[in-house]
């Protein structure tokens, strides 16, 4: 079946200590994004690329695109208020049927292994996300007090999301909730269960100065 990949970068930096948006931000000589959209396109060079931005940011973009004479075939989408918004109008700019993977823009050390289980997964059962275990311990909040918990029953989740275009479109005609934290919270709103695959613990997501660090360090390797 057919692959797409709508990548979400509406980063602001703030959390990077940076006026950039963190998406901008260099690491080894370009700009996160364009490592998150040349890891896909490393994964399958035939497969469509949906960047969705700000849409203050598209002209930077562009600007970064030539300045760095960086080639790699996308289509660039205006994002919304949320998260959700700016799936749903990548959503609109997919060519069904096709299975749609939902990634974070930076997460631009995402391996091709972990992209194709999810790819794979999907296939089969209409959704999949990697997770990874935990491996600190963990406590719930409970008023003035806590509690320990079993780290065992919990994962942490990563992107690419994969899921069949179909059914991801159907669920991005839902209403916004403040509860889709992801995409597969919006999937499972509407009934349908979302399988987990094996994540890496070098997807990480760059979000902090201290991140970009590890980043730059993982990639050296």
């Amino acid at each position: 079946m057919k692959k797409t990949v709508i990548i979400v970068a509406g980063g602001k930096g703030e959390r990077m200590q940076s006026t950039l948006p963190k998406q901008f931000i260099e690491l080894n000589g370009l700009p996160i994004l364009m490592h998150t959209i040349a890891a896909f396109a490393a994964y399958d060079s035939a497969m469509d690329c949906i960047v969705v931005l700000p849409a203050g940011q598209m002209a930077h973009w562009q600007q970064l695109c030539t300045l760095h004479r960086f080639a790699l075939p996308h289509l660039t989408v205006a994002g919304g208020p949320t998260r959700f918004h700016s799936v749903r109008n990548g959503l609109q700019a997919v060519r069904l049927p096709s299975l749609v993977a939902v990634h974070d823009g930076v997460r631009p050390l995402v391996d091709r292994d972990t992209i194709g289980r999810c790819f794979d997964c999907a296939r089969q059962q209409g959704a999949a996300i990697p997770a990874t275990p935990l491996t600190d311990s963990i406590r719930m909040l409970r008023g003035d007090s806590s509690q320990a918990c079993d780290r065992s029953l919990f994962r942490l989740v990563q992107t690419p999301q994969v899921f069949d275009g179909d059914l991801l479109s159907r669920a991005y005609e839902q209403d916004y909730s403040p509860a889709f934290t992801d995409d597969a919270s919006v999937v499972e709103a509407c009934g349908h269960p979302v399988a987990l695959v094996e994540g890496s613990t070098r997807n990480i997501k760059i979000t902090t100065p201290m991140d970009l660090k590890l980043a730059e360090m993982l990639m050296q390797q």
